[in-house]
């Protein structure tokens, strides 16, 4: 098991981290803004998956191959960069719609928990920040094991849950953003949202 002390400094920690908005909060304020705060926890939901991934992935020690192939980890962020953008983009062009109306698009499930899941695992980065964030709160005098699937779990749980609550805040917000005449309005907020955050990753240095 884990240390008792370090358990609730690495929680403290991880809501901390988790409350600064990245990419998947992004993803899932505009999915919210466009389609409902339901469709923002699926986000969410697909989001965790590919946590799960990277995490997984972390503790097989992949964070010292793609520490290796510094090349790939750029080329995966880019194909998450773009992929952003052209979610932005496609967002920006899309056909306004009024929210009061009972046939406005309220996204699928699957494209939404895809958007989520491949936003999360394109970012390989966050390998390498696992790597580097847990051993800060492992008791080498304890099994690994059990401490790392301890510390993934709460990881995913926080995460999930935090991040569900911002989905729920633009599912409020966009009330305020219903009718006809303000859907072209929520498609240029939330396509912008989009784009930035694509080029912030595309942008953001080694």
């Amino acid at each position: 098991m884990i240390a008792y002390d370090l358990y609730i400094a690495y929680v403290l920690a991880t809501t901390a981290l988790v409350l600064m908005p990245g990419p998947i909060v992004t993803l899932t304020v505009a999915n919210s803004l466009a389609h409902g705060a339901g469709r923002g926890v699926l986000t969410v939901a697909g989001a965790t998956a590919g946590s799960g991934v990277l995490l997984a992935c972390g503790a097989l020690g992949l964070a010292w191959v793609l520490s290796e192939l510094s090349e790939w980890v750029n080329v995966i962020r880019w194909v998450g960069a773009a992929y952003l953008i052209f979610l932005g983009v496609r967002q920006w062009r899309s056909k306004p719609v009024d929210l009061d109306d009972a046939h406005a698009d309220k996204g699928r499930v699957a494209s939404v928990v895809l958007h989520g899941f491949v936003v999360a695992v394109t970012n390989p980065k966050t390998i390498l920040f696992y790597a580097a964030f847990f051993p800060q709160f492992i008791d080498t005098a304890r099994p690994l094991e059990p401490q790392l699937w301890i510390m993934s779990a709460t990881f995913l749980v926080i995460g999930f849950s935090l991040d569900s609550g911002y989905a729920m805040m633009a599912g409020r917000l966009r009330r305020w953003l219903s009718g006809a005449n303000k859907g072209r309005l929520r498609n240029r907020i939330t396509g912008s949202l989009l784009m930035i955050t694509g080029a912030g990753l595309a942008l953001v240095r080694r």
